[in-house]
């Protein structure tokens, strides 16, 4: 079992920067392949980035390649989400996904564990 919490969300001008983290409890985080997700009013969940067991493989939607990055911290249980350049459309509830993959999912159905979600508002 896996329990996951995401922070760093909040509200932020178009062309900003946040950090978003997700800690899990557990002794096998690193056992686990970590996935973001958002969800915008209205509209599906879908794939932000997604992060190996190691953290030598990266995924990223075609939405936010060059502008997120994806990292893990395993000796921390944390996997990060470094969000630059900022656009109103990223406004969304993020959250992260953990599963026992051996590829770097971006269907949602295929990870376990998910988060309570953090929300992040981009102003124009």
């Amino acid at each position: 079992q896996v329990q996951l919490v995401e922070s760093g969300g909040g509200l932020v001008q178009a062309g900003g920067s946040l950090r978003l983290s997700c800690t899990a409890s557990g002794r096998t985080f690193s056992s686990y392949t970590v996935g973001w997700f958002r969800q915008a009013p209205g509209k599906e969940r879908e794939f932000v980035a997604a992060i190996s067991r190691s953290g030598g493989g990266t995924y990223y939607a075609d939405s936010v390649k060059g502008r997120f990055t994806i990292s893990r911290d395993n000796a921390k249980n944390t996997v990060y989400l470094q969000m630059n350049s900022l656009k109103p459309e990223d406004t969304a509830v993020y959250y992260c996904a953990a599963g026992p993959l051996g590829t770097l999912a971006t269907s949602h159905w295929r990870y376990d564990y998910w988060g309570q979600g953090t929300q992040v508002t981009v102003s124009s």
